[in-house]
């Protein structure tokens, strides 16, 4: 099986300023997404993988690139690609196209890993892979069960007070669908789908769920400060997440 991984991070931030060049519990942030695929692929010696790196900052391309860990491409983004309101799947079509050209090969399944994810584990990587494969998915990518639902606790204002954002009949959340948050940290692609253009929910679509805990939306100072209690907390208390830590570059 041949697996391209991409990393992709743009220049500057406006919630946390320069978040993917951040230090977090005392090693880059970055370094996080390197120790797991590094930990994936020594378990798993029959992967053949590359490891590319795309990004608009000369800080995070040196900082990735100069890991010890695994050798990472390097793609110096577009400016045509740099923008609020490009997709990431452009960018990481961007990485297919350069990769395949570049290492003369086709690649089986792309996988792209969020630099502002840094609690997840091996566990977590070959569930999405497997799941992806397993069920030919265009797109399989990592949830957490929703902790509000819209069937049921979560309401919109309308023109007389607030009505549910779904209308229903249900008096039980156990009633309602279940309904889960994407957490962004793991998108594993089928290549012909990256070439079509399409969005991430546009084709058959996978979902592997993750500890729920363990992903927060990196927008503001404070839930930065608060992802890295949350990370001490999983690093002394559970190996799957100290095995990461202890194996990222200092």
């Amino acid at each position: 099986m041949k697996v391209l991984f991409t990393i992709c991070g743009r220049a500057g931030s406006k919630g946390i300023r320069n978040k993917n060049l951040r230090v977090f519990c005392g090693k880059y942030l970055v370094y996080y997404t390197v120790s797991v695929l590094d930990l994936y692929l020594k378990k798993h010696p029959e992967v053949e993988a590359d490891i590319v790196v795309s990004s608009d900052s000369k800080e995070l391309l040196d900082l990735v690139c100069s890991n010890v860990t695994r050798r990472v491409e390097r793609i110096e983004r577009d400016e045509s690609l740099s923008g609020d309101s490009v997709g990431k799947t452009a960018v990481i079509y961007d990485c297919l196209s350069k990769m395949q050209l570049w290492m003369d090969k086709e690649y089986d399944i792309v996988v792209d890993l969020d630099i502002t994810s840094p609690l997840r584990t091996v566990d977590d990587l070959e569930k999405v892979m497997d799941l992806h494969l397993e069920k030919h998915a265009d797109v399989t990518t990592t949830v957490a069960t929703a902790r509000r639902n819209p069937y049921f606790n979560q309401v919109k204002r309308t023109e007389h007070g607030v009505k549910k954002v779904i209308a229903s009949s249900f008096t039980a959340r156990q009633q309602a669908p279940e309904i889960f948050d994407m957490n962004a940290s793991i998108y594993a692609y089928k290549p012909s789908f990256l070439r079509e253009g399409k969005g991430v929910l546009d084709g058959y679509c996978e979902i592997v769920e993750m500890y729920d805990t363990g992903i927060l939306d990196l927008d503001h100072e404070n839930d930065f400060v608060l992802m890295e209690v949350i990370a001490d907390y999983l690093f002394q208390h559970n190996t799957k997440f100290r095995e990461v830590y202890e194996n990222t570059q200092s």
